[in-house]
């Protein structure tokens, strides 16, 4: 897909309401995302070659643009990770009291949070004692395996 033409997808997308917008087409697969006003994300992923003409093949794609690539907080302290790819959750419903909170000193194997895998909610025990300094995810965030959630020195 040539330069103009991207330009051009950009160019709709960021003065519609559209708010992303995918096309695939033999040379490639381009996604654009709108965010904040300020900010239109596009990139283009290679077509695997089964899906490819033979004649894109032979060309190499390039990425247009990379998405931002947000750096991991430094903490000082005990991070406890996922176990698990999931939601994360912290109270065991919606109107429940969270938790735990920043501050609060905490068990080994004392429930932290809940994630939400498969329809299962699992608890997630503190596999440290001490006390939370942070709190890594936002609740309904999904999560991944070794992501962490808490900081506890």
């Amino acid at each position: 897909m040539d330069l103009r033409k991207l330009k051009t997808l950009i160019d709709l997308v960021s003065d519609s309401n559209v708010s992303e917008l995918e096309i695939t087409e033999a040379e490639g697969k381009v996604r654009i995302v709108k965010g904040s006003p300020a900010m239109v994300q596009a990139y283009q992923m290679p077509v695997p070659q089964a899906m490819a003409a033979p004649a894109a093949a032979s060309a190499p794609v390039a990425p247009v643009a990379a998405a931002p690539v947000l750096a991991a907080p430094e903490a000082s302290g005990h991070a406890v990770k996922s176990p698990m790819v999931g939601t994360f959750y912290r109270s065991a419903s919606p109107g429940a009291k969270a938790f735990v909170e920043v501050g609060q000193t905490v068990k080994q194997g004392e429930t932290i949070c809940i994630i939400e895998a498969m329809k299962i909610l699992n608890e997630i025990e503190a596999d440290k004692a001490g006390t939370i300094t942070q709190i890594l995810c936002e609740n309904g965030q999904a999560v991944e395996y070794g992501q962490p959630l808490f900081i506890v020195e």
